[in-house]
């Protein structure tokens, strides 16, 4: 498929290629959608095969950021970039680099953390552009905003384990957990705390072997991962974990994550597993406790208020489940026409407030 017929085809707004030879840069920038503020989503850094995938990583990304925002009540729209690169080569003078292509948009896009990057990152991108979020507290920012998604995922489990298990605590609950970077490891504390007997698996033997004596977690080999007899599947790695193939052997009766893109095809896949009567939290709705977090950066951070609003993402959640049983559509497109239905709103608010400006200023001619 040609540039625009795919950007077309997920409606976006704006895509740049950022190409720095000093540092040896080379980014995408995807703006989704506006309609409800700048667009705001995090820096995703990894050595993508082409550039092929990763402009398609970065597509849908930005896509589920506008979702996330508009299903969270934030005034913002979606946005995403990465940076095709080893996380091994980082360096001050990449991101200084790239947060000058950030500045140059003039704040129609602003940056946070994600995979491969951290708040030692956005501090550099700080000392060239304002535009950016989740640096450090010195810098009048929050932090690390990881614990604030491992937050919003571990209400949302909550949620989904009630609704579907008809069971308000979690001890007992038997979890497997894909992927225990900041986020999972976060999560991996929380759910034990409460009881949860974890699953676990991870490209990184070190880190499965930390979870394994921290939380008496159970490693077990990925190949052996979807057919585990748990109550619930947590995808908290790389997107598209979720296909024809693996999805036919889940027993899990609920997905719930932090991934990004869980699904490799979000009708086909989010029908199929409701046809296989498996709940899924849609993920742009189930980790956007990170994006609340860094949002609240810009307006005035006021920790107290933060909690109360992750903490919200279950009662969301449970107006998704609702209206999914009600009307008889996958979670997903409940999720989906959620998002969709406020920012078109938005916009005809918007639309309306342009005509009456205009029929105001003919009327003083």
């Amino acid at each position: 498929m040609k540039l625009f017929s795919r950007i077309e085809s997920l409606g976006h707004e704006q895509v740049v290629v950022c190409h720095d030879p000093a540092s040896k840069l080379r980014a995408i920038i995807a703006i989704h959608d506006t309609t409800l503020g700048p667009s705001l989503g995090g820096t995703r850094l990894l050595p993508y095969e082409n550039e092929d995938d990763a402009l398609t990583d970065v597509l849908r990304l930005s896509r589920g950021m506008t979702y996330k925002a508009a299903c969270a009540g934030l005034s913002l729209g979606g946005g995403k970039a990465v940076i095709i690169a080893d996380p091994k080569q980082k360096t001050e003078q990449m991101f200084r680099a790239f947060g000058r292509f950030i500045d140059s948009l003039g704040g129609r896009y602003i940056t946070a953390e994600d995979m491969n990057t951290n708040v030692t990152n956005m501090d550099h991108i700080r000392l060239e552009t304002r535009y950016v979020t989740g640096v450090s507290t010195g810098l009048g920012g929050s932090g690390d905003p990881s614990i604030m998604t491992a937050k919003g995922i571990f209400y949302g489990i909550q949620e989904a384990v009630n609704h579907r298990l008809g069971k308000r605590d979690l001890n007992g609950v038997k979890i497997s957990l894909q992927g225990v970077g900041s986020v999972g490891k976060h999560l991996c504390k929380m759910l034990y705390e409460k009881g949860v007997k974890l699953f676990v698996t991870d490209i990184d033997d070190k880190k499965l072997k930390e979870i394994h004596s921290l939380y008496n977690a159970t490693i077990v080999a990925e190949k052996d991962f979807y057919s585990l007899d748990v109550d619930l599947y947590a995808p908290c790695a790389r997107g598209a974990t979720l296909n024809s193939n693996n999805i036919q052997i889940l027993k899990a009766k609920i997905v719930a994550g932090c991934a990004n893109n869980q699904l490799e095809d979000e009708d086909k896949h989010s029908k199929m597993l409701k046809d296989m009567k498996i709940l899924y939290a849609p993920d742009y709705v189930i980790n956007a406790g990170g994006l609340i977090n860094v949002a609240n950066e810009i307006t005035g951070y006021d920790p107290e208020k933060v909690e109360n609003e992750v903490a919200r993402i279950a009662n969301t959640l449970d107006s998704i489940f609702n209206e999914s049983d009600k009307q008889g559509v996958s979670t997903h497109e409940a999720a989906k026409r959620f998002a969709e239905n406020r920012i078109q709103n938005v916009a005809n608010l918007k639309n309306m407030t342009k005509f009456a400006s205009s029929a105001i200023g003919n009327l003083k001619k």
